[in-house]
């Protein structure tokens, strides 16, 4: 019975699948090569993202900050249970999941997985996929959860205060999303495809 792959660490790259690739014609995509300058880099995206959803929670009903916090005289504390802890845990799965549900036969492949690490989750996979795909399924989580998730929340007058925090948190943390998105859109061709190899993005012309 086929089920989800999930790993522990980050992926790793391969030096001789690199060395095919580039003897096959298959060209790097200039783009961070660790985790922390891709952070530094999504930080304009991350302001972005969450004035997009702010922008469409407005829209149907005002909120404000303070809302998240307990004013206790001199100071402001924001309180944390295990409660949103769970829900919080739940909303980084679905968001990975979205992501994953979009990539081609995610089931059967044996090159596509989730990982859950120290330093949050991530979805995987190195099939060859179109320009388009990778597209998608890098916005997806963002769109679907942002974007259309509080529209039809406030079209339904079911807006609460952790839903808010949870819509908005996702669109902080769809920022390295959306710069591999533009990456992708500015440097990549239409028609070309794409295949990834550990953190190291390679695309190519389609034949």
């Amino acid at each position: 019975m086929e089920s989800i792959k999930i790993r522990n660490q980050l992926p790793k790259f391969n030096q001789q699948t690199h060395t095919i690739l580039m003897n096959d014609g298959w060209k790097l995509l200039r783009e961070p090569k660790n985790l922390t300058t891709a952070t530094l880099l999504s930080v304009p995206f991350m302001f972005i993202n969450v004035m997009i959803t702010i922008g469409i929670i407005y829209f149907f009903q005002s909120f404000s900050i303070k809302e998240f916090f307990v004013n206790t005289g001199n100071s402001i504390t924001f309180t944390i249970n295990i409660g949103l802890i769970l829900v919080i845990v739940l909303f980084v799965v679905i968001h990975e999941l979205l992501h994953l549900i979009f990539i081609p036969n995610f089931i059967k492949s044996k090159d596509t997985y989730m990982g859950l690490t120290l330093f949050g989750g991530y979805v995987h996979t190195e099939q060859i996929l179109t320009k388009a795909r990778f597209i998608l399924i890098s916005i997806a989580p963002f769109f679907i959860l942002s974007i259309f998730f509080p529209f039809m929340l406030g079209s339904l007058g079911l807006f609460t205060g952790t839903l808010i925090f949870l819509i908005i948190l996702n669109s902080l943390g769809s920022c390295i999303d959306i710069l591999a998105f533009m990456l992708v859109l500015v440097q990549v061709p239409k028609k070309a495809v794409i295949i990834n190899n550990g953190t190291s993005t390679y695309w190519k012309l389609a034949k």
